[in-house]
């Protein structure tokens, strides 16, 4: 399976896109996994923009999106809601219909409880309307991770859950 995890933090060393890294070593061995950041370097949307051509970097995307089997969607929450770096994706992404039929866990990773609630209640609904698949909903917190030296080592009962979740394809 072909799975594609997109830290959706604007910062390039967010604690989401070391989390992502984690879930993608607990799957590498059986499934072909990406982990993708850069979404703070995205041109910001505009329909004028959309109309001159697609940057490189957002068309790039667009194809893993597409070729992606599952996605995990990893956002921190910003002022109760998504990054704009999110939000601008998903602009660039809804006329195109990447997210159309596809299968996607959103998930936040946040400090603590109960945190991240308002940024998957933000994130949600726009990914309805694109059609997305939206599997289940997975709120994770950084209280609840075992972090060293920048590298999050995911707790057991993390594990089982994500390794659950995959055995239903």
């Amino acid at each position: 399976m072909n799975i594609l995890l997109i830290s959706a933090s604007a910062s390039p060393n967010s604690g989401n896109y070391y989390l992502l890294k984690a879930i993608a070593e607990l799957f590498e061995k059986e499934h072909e996994v990406e982990v993708y950041q850069g979404l703070y370097e995205f041109e910001l949307f505009s329909p004028p923009k959309l109309e001159q051509g697609i940057p490189n970097n957002i068309s790039a995307l667009q194809a893993k999106i597409k070729a992606a089997d599952l996605i995990f969607l990893s956002t921190p929450e910003y002022t109760h809601n998504i990054p704009a770096v999110l939000k601008n994706l998903i602009e660039w992404c809804t006329a195109s219909g990447e997210f159309s039929g596809k299968r996607l866990v959103p998930l936040t990773f946040t400090p603590h409880e109960p945190r991240g609630e308002y940024a998957m209640n933000s994130l949600t609904p726009s990914l309805q309307a694109l059609e997305a698949e939206v599997l289940t909903q997975l709120p994770l917190y950084k209280s609840q991770m075992d972090i060293q030296e920048g590298q999050i080592i995911l707790p057991d009962e993390t594990k089982e859950m994500l390794q659950s979740l995959l055995s239903f394809f």
